[in-house]
């Protein structure tokens, strides 16, 4: 996307920055308000229970799935390189909707192996969660332990092995010169929103913060040492694979872990590479299903969502009705969807969500300024402040490259509404019974 070594690099470090501001913003939400439910909490609380529902609603329907089917889609690109057959197209459908052409362009639709080993995948994770938190906590530790290791052997080989001719001489550091600052930036934003689908994951443990022993001190711990972390993983990834492979080849790779291995030690040790970043995709998905069917739970336990999945299991001690609600929705999109619609659906709708719930902190900040704080936001005003702004730019710029795609996105959000009143007015009436 970024065209260039510095757009792509800038992209990763606006994207860190951005991330720990909304950390550091997102910190003093939960250690102050420590609930089940994470931004759905922080909402209601702020402007209202119909803010609440609205990003509840997105987050349950459209955000999380979407988020788990991208994951998904992302690990079985992975699996292709060992086996090329999972990305051989099975039948191709062209997709093209009447009178809207002009705004939602027609395209084909692949489907492959895919699409049904990824719902696979899906099911056994929210069997595994459905199954204990703590069964599900041991595989994260675990996954997140292959992954870490798998990232850094990658790392190490390629910083240790010489650098390519093609890669060391012919890499495009700045934007062409021909390139408007137009561009440059549409490219910028383009990087950043991959970047932020990389980084995201800081804002989950705002999700069972009712689960989270001493927030006071371990949300920001968590949240902030974990970006930073992260970030340097990243920024020294990236300058690893560019160091071996040109950066067109690296632009193009659709599994840039495996391709990096395979060019410096061979076919096998990129083999084995590729089943740690399979098993490391696997651990990204499971914290994802860990934490997202909170949400959804919290909204039915509410009155304000399906009832279908309210409850705790009575010997697991987890949402399980939430759990198998989440994984039908991320099945079916799996099903149905590429794995950049996948992303980009998910980026548009969930910094929407983020930037809205970091103007709930200015709002509380005025309304509630008694409210216990154990931790307060680093650099407040400004720094939440620019992470709102920052959060405004991409979603807007997301909207006008791919109109069509997040206008279906948005109509799917505010499809919610009318389910809200229904459900309130059934509370209301039971209320007024009892």
């Amino acid at each position: 996307e970024g065209r260039s070594v510095s757009v792509v690099f800038a992209a990763w470090i606006v994207g860190a920055i951005l991330s720990i501001f909304g950390a550091f913003s997102f910190a003093e939400l939960g250690s102050m308000i420590p609930e089940a439910g994470g931004e759905y909490a922080y909402l209601r609380r702020g402007f209202g229970p119909v803010y609440g529902f609205v990003f509840g609603w997105m987050h349950s329907i459209v955000g999380r799935p979407s988020s788990l089917a991208s994951i998904s889609a992302g690990m079985m690109r992975f699996l292709s390189f060992l086996l090329p057959v999972i990305a051989a197209p099975l039948f191709t459908v062209q997709i093209a909707i009447p009178g809207l052409t002009g705004w939602i362009k027609p395209y084909d639709f692949v489907f492959t192996w895919a699409q049904p080993l990824a719902v696979v995948w899906l099911l056994i994770m929210t069997g595994v969660n459905y199954l204990g938190v703590r069964l599900g906590g041991a595989v994260q530790v675990f996954l997140t332990t292959i992954k870490i290791t798998s990232v850094a052997i990658v790392i190490g080989v390629a910083f240790f092995a010489p650098a390519s001719a093609p890669a060391s001489g012919a890499q495009p550091f700045w934007p062409a010169a021909g390139m408007g600052a137009g561009a440059i930036f549409r490219a910028f934003l383009a990087t950043l929103a991959a970047a932020l689908w990389a980084y995201d994951g800081w804002e989950d443990l705002n999700l069972v913060g009712s689960e989270v022993a001493n927030p006071q001190k371990n949300f920001p711990r968590a949240l902030v040492g974990g970006v930073g972390f992260v970030a340097v993983i990243y920024l020294l990834f990236s300058a690893a694979c560019l160091k071996v492979l040109p950066f067109e080849t690296v632009a193009a790779s659709r599994h840039i872990a495996s391709d990096v291995v395979e060019h410096i030690k061979g076919a096998t040790a990129a083999s084995w590479i590729t089943l740690a970043m399979v098993i490391s995709a696997l651990g990204s998905m499971n914290s994802s299903v860990l934490s997202g069917a909170r949400v959804g739970y919290a909204m039915a336990r509410d009155g304000i969502f399906f009832k279908i999945v309210e409850g705790i299991h009575p010997k697991f001690r987890t949402p399980g009705r939430s759990l198998i609600f989440q994984g039908v929705l991320a099945s079916l999109m799996a099903l149905t969807g590429t794995f950049e619609e996948l992303t980009n659906l998910f980026i548009f709708a969930a910094w929407i969500f983020y930037g809205a719930a970091v103007v709930s902190l200015f709002r509380m900040r005025k309304t509630e300024p008694h409210l216990p704080r154990p931790y307060r936001c680093w650099g407040y005003p400004w720094v939440p402040g620019l992470f709102v702004a920052g959060a405004l730019a991409l979603t807007v710029d997301i909207w006008l490259e791919r109109p069509g795609r997040s206008s279906i996105g948005l109509l799917l959000i505010l499809v919610g509404l009318p389910f809200y009143q229904r459900w309130k007015r059934v509370s209301s009436a039971a209320n007024d019974a009892a």
